[in-house]
């Protein structure tokens, strides 16, 4: 499976008002494992940054000057993300501001050239609902170091949201590749017999059997009195589930 993981820094915060791009930086991995491709534009957007975007990235009108333009670098950014899943932080942010510069340039939507695109951060939300769940806030929750990251830049960005993307999905828990993990896929093919092993049943004492009805206790209280074991209605469909 192709993956690519997109990020972009902008003038501002509204394309509908004339903001552009003014950085694209792209990572690929593939089967969950980097390739070590990428791609990487600094763009001219023919007009000035605001004040509060350039705190953002640091990235003056007086450097992007010189840099080309979005339909200088167009047809190559289109042919390394083309037929591949995207995964964006922010999707609806970056897909606009790409669909905006493709319009100016009368070139289809970003949608129409053969991808598809993942919210990374709707899906962080589904996973962690009223947590902060910004890239800085999801790199402290999965340990994943951006030390180098005072200020945004696309392509680091970019691959940070890869690691923690792999993190997130319950993936291994780094993209590098090492020695270990051919011993770890060798460890897990062979066969183990299990008909030696002798399982230890504990079974719970006093102060176990108080704590779990404590615990119930407040999960019933915190659900004003809705636990579903607590429903005579429910006891059957519960029996059966157990079965």
């Amino acid at each position: 499976m192709r993956q690519i993981f997109l990020d972009t820094e902008t003038t501002g915060l509204s394309p509908e008002s004339g903001d552009r791009i003014i950085e694209i930086g792209c990572v690929e991995i593939v089967n969950r494992r980097l390739t070590g491709r990428k791609i990487h534009f600094y763009v001219n957007p023919e007009r000035r940054n605001s004040i509060d975007a350039y705190k953002v990235h640091g990235l003056s009108d007086e450097f992007l000057a010189d840099k080309p333009l979005f339909a200088h670098i167009v047809d190559e950014l289109i042919e390394f993300v083309r037929d591949a899943e995207i995964i964006i932080h922010n999707a609806a942010f970056d897909v606009g501001f790409l669909d905006a510069e493709l319009r100016r340039i009368g070139r289809p939507a970003f949608l129409e050239h053969g991808v598809r695109v993942t919210d990374s951060l709707s899906m962080a939300r589904d996973s962690f609902p009223g947590k902060s769940n910004s890239l800085d806030a999801l790199c402290k929750r999965f340990e994943v170091n951006n030390a180098g990251r005072e200020l945004h830049g696309a392509l680091l960005d970019a691959g940070l949201l890869a690691e923690v993307y792999i993190r997130m999905t319950r993936g291994q828990d780094s993209l590098v590749i090492d020695a270990g993990d051919a011993m770890a896929a060798e460890l897990a093919a062979r066969p183990i017999d299990f008909s030696t092993l002798t399982l230890v049943v504990i079974a719970a004492d006093e102060d176990d059997l108080a704590g779990h009805a404590a615990m119930l206790a407040e999960i019933d209280k915190a659900s004003g009195g809705r636990v579903v074991w607590r429903m005579p209605a429910a006891l059957p469909d519960l029996l059966a589930m157990a079965q």
